[in-house]
């Protein structure tokens, strides 16, 4: 895999001046940091843009964002949050748990807030979720019940369902999580699973050879496996696999089926934190929420390359269904 490091800094611009009463004071410009694994949808940093602006921060006047990200690698993450430091950031948005953890590593002191990461407390991220002690907090989901649910949109998918595959990144302690969760309701169920583990785009086509003989698969959500989601997606489509993932962006890449978090509203409700946080708030003392808005999206042209027919109840609940 190619591990140059796609280093950007990006100043945001907010187009939109909010109302005078939620405007921050203009004597500081704040700099965040935002740090992530792989480049950032332009949903996510519109998202991220709508929650700053909505608050009274305006780039020019008291605001400037620093990003920085990866190719989807880890390797480069405690590089790239060391050089975020040396900004004098006030505050880190870290999107995985690979950037937490490479954001916490650099530094106990400057606030960090973190999205999209599985059970944080669980993989020793935070204290508790009630009080997450040290500079993390931020917006976390639990593995089990996502797990669960893909399953159960599987088996409506699929009546006859009886094995599944979960491609999942090792290096990534909440992809663990995650396939734990699947296969906890996995075994409630009566469906058998087979690991499969992949680390390196490289890898990808052998993975689905060792994927080989299973009725689905189920993709975990990662960086990784984000960034290069065409890829993972036409080899399912290839592969002749009903496969489902997290995030929007892989059906709409190509891939069949999503169930996850509403990812824009997660980098939208993360500028709350931040915004408590440069008013003075301890993340210790800021309780790490969890989604409140979750998606189901399906691809009817992905369906029928691989010969499904998707059942009129499933559609009746997607929130987008692609033709």
């Amino acid at each position: 895999m190619r591990r140059t490091t796609l280093a950007v800094l990006l100043v945001i611009s907010f187009l939109a001046a909010p109302l005078a009463a939620q405007a921050q004071p203009t004597g500081k410009v704040y700099r965040i940091g935002a740090l992530r694994a792989g480049k950032p949808p332009t949903a996510y940093v519109e998202a991220l843009q709508q929650g700053l602006r909505e608050r009274g921060y305006i780039d020019g006047r008291n605001v400037v964002i620093e990003y920085r990200f990866t190719d989807g690698s880890f390797d480069e993450l405690p590089h790239l949050a060391t050089e975020l430091l040396r900004f004098n950031v006030d505050v880190i948005l870290a999107s995985g748990a690979p950037a937490a953890f490479a954001a916490r590593s650099a530094t106990t002191k400057v606030p960090i807030v973190f999205v999209h990461v599985y059970d944080p407390a669980e993989i020793g991220l935070v204290t508790s979720v009630a009080r997450p002690g040290g500079n993390v907090t931020g917006l976390s989901q639990i593995s089990t019940d996502l797990g669960g649910k893909r399953l159960e949109l599987l088996k409506e998918l699929l009546p006859k369902l009886r094995r599944v595959a979960i491609l999942w990144h090792p290096a990534n302690l909440t992809n663990l999580a995650q396939k734990k969760g699947v296969e906890v309701a996995a075994r409630t169920v009566g469906v058998d699973t087979k690991s499969v583990p992949v680390q390196d785009p490289d890898h990808f086509g052998s993975a689905f050879e060792d994927a080989r003989g299973v009725d689905a698969l189920i993709q975990t959500d990662d960086p990784l496996f984000a960034t290069h989601r065409r890829q993972l997606a036409e080899l399912a489509v290839r592969s002749r696999l009903p496969a489902i993932a997290g995030l929007r962006e892989y059906v709409e890449a190509g891939g069949l089926m999503s169930y996850g978090a509403d990812f824009p509203d997660l980098y939208r409700r993360a500028a709350t934190y931040i915004d408590k946080i440069l008013k003075g708030a301890k993340p210790a003392d800021l309780p790490i929420e969890r989604p409140s808005k979750f998606e189901l999206v399906i691809n009817l042209k992905t369906a029928k390359a691989i010969g499904l027919a998707v059942p009129p109840s499933l559609l009746a609940r997607a929130d987008k269904v692609i033709e």
